[in-house]
């Protein structure tokens, strides 16, 4: 007499109010079972949380290009931490490609795009948890805005940095060819040696190098609480990035079970927090625009006048591109974010007792990396909150008639503070 397959019931060890139960359990979910079946899953993976990696992996961009490896070490994290892992797309546009083209325009709408999308596919397929992954600059606010809407537990998960390149013994990163090109057009250089710097600025993958947007929005994404403290700067080629990734894909399950929710640990303080990082370390411009949107998603308010407010309370104490020849690897080198973190903690700048997807308060998190103070290291890009690079932070908003909504600008060190003078006003991209 042949042994009859045993039926799929329900385990122990997956509760009801799972999203995914609506697709795994029961009798008339044998059709849905069946499906997954066919991509080979089994019993085992119906009993676990399930849990979507949202991967924007692309090859238009070396911020991107290697993020289905940075995805799959997450993915092989939540399946053998009893998850069951769905990996799925979405996205990207190439900031630093469409730069300065009709392109541009479609960059931050891409924002929107990527954050539809992962909302969408995370509803439909009734997941129950996120490891959301970045690489160029809107996947960053785009992922963080997906994991607000659903509320799911989530972790954000950054695809790292490139290295520097290397010229005439001295390390080059995109920010020098966009410098180089101005160079030629004044004489100042040739085409020869900007074409042989062009070949050896990026010499891999990961996104820009300098606190441009991207590197801004990663190191947000640990401030705010939405990724582990220390995952960040680790390079997109290094071992450690893959580390991150594994323990992103860990701590996604954990979440899971422990209903960590984003509304469990986004308040009001932890987005001060945010901006008291962005100020402090010459974050992007774009950060603004970023974190305000987060808000709105999070139903939180914030007012582009509150960066002026933390700004003035907030010293500048990090010299990175592009008010430095400094990059992410080495603020990595010296102990990431939290080094800068611990500093503005210790000075009282910082909402110590805001949560994280850890559970941890902020405050606990540092005290248990326990980073080095800046006072102590040997480095020529970090300063001390009492001998700052500048006493106030480095984004200023401006208000007036030629922007009466508001405009964010950057202060990097050597800015005249005021100006008398004709203004050009650029309508169209192709203007001036």
């Amino acid at each position: 007499m042949s042994q009859q397959p045993e039926q799929h019931s329900p385990a122990e060890g997956k509760p009801d109010d799972l999203p995914s139960t609506e697709v795994t359990e029961g009798v008339e979910r044998a059709p849905h079972r069946a499906m997954f079946r066919a991509m080979g899953y089994d019993d085992e993976d119906f009993d676990s949380p399930m849990i979507g990696v949202a991967n924007p992996a692309a090859d238009i961009t070396p911020c991107n290009v290697h993020l289905d490896d940075v995805a799959q070490s997450a993915y092989d994290a939540v399946d053998e931490a009893d998850g069951m892992p769905i990996e799925f797309g979405t996205i990207t546009i190439s900031d630093a490609i469409s730069m300065g083209t009709e392109g541009m325009k479609a960059s931050l709408i891409s924002r929107e795009v990527i954050a539809d999308s992962v909302e969408l596919v995370a509803f439909g397929e009734r997941m129950d948890g996120l490891v959301t992954i970045g690489g160029c600059d809107k996947n960053m606010p785009g992922m963080m805005m997906a994991a607000i809407r659903t509320d799911l537990p989530s972790v954000f998960l950054y695809g790292g940095s490139i290295m520097p390149g290397e010229h005439e013994g001295r390390e080059i990163t995109v920010q020098n060819l966009f410098e180089g090109v101005g160079a030629v057009a004044d004489g100042e250089m040739s085409e020869a040696e900007l074409d042989e710097m062009e070949r050896n600025a990026c010499p891999g993958a990961g996104s820009c190098g300098g606190m441009f947007t991207a590197n801004t929005m990663a190191s947000i994404s640990e401030t705010i609480g939405f990724a582990p403290l220390g995952s960040s700067s680790p390079p997109a080629e290094d071992d450690e990035r893959y580390e991150v990734a594994r323990e992103s894909g860990e701590l996604a399950v954990e979440v899971v079970r422990e209903r960590r929710k984003p509304s469990d640990f986004l308040t009001r303080e932890s987005f001060e927090n945010a901006i008291a990082l962005q100020v402090a370390i010459g974050g992007s411009t774009n950060a603004v625009l970023h974190l305000l949107a987060m808000a709105a998603e999070a139903g939180i308010e914030l007012d582009i006048e509150d960066f002026n407010e933390i700004s003035a309370r907030t010293p500048k104490i990090a010299k990175l591109q592009p008010s430095g020849a400094r990059v992410m690897n080495d603020l990595h080198e010296v102990g990431g974010v939290p080094v800068v973190l611990r500093e503005l903690l210790e000075a009282d700048l910082l909402h110590g007792d805001a949560l994280t997807v850890t559970g941890e308060t902020i405050a606990e998190a540092i005290d248990r990396i326990d980073p080095p103070r800046i006072e102590e290291l040997d480095t020529d890009f970090l300063y001390t909150v009492d001998e700052p690079i500048h006493e106030r932070g480095a984004i200023r908003i401006l208000t007036g008639n030629l922007a009466p909504d508001g405009a964010v600008i950057k202060i990097t060190g050597e800015d005249h503070l005021r100006h008398e003078g004709p203004v050009l006003s650029l309508i169209h991209i192709s203007d001036g």
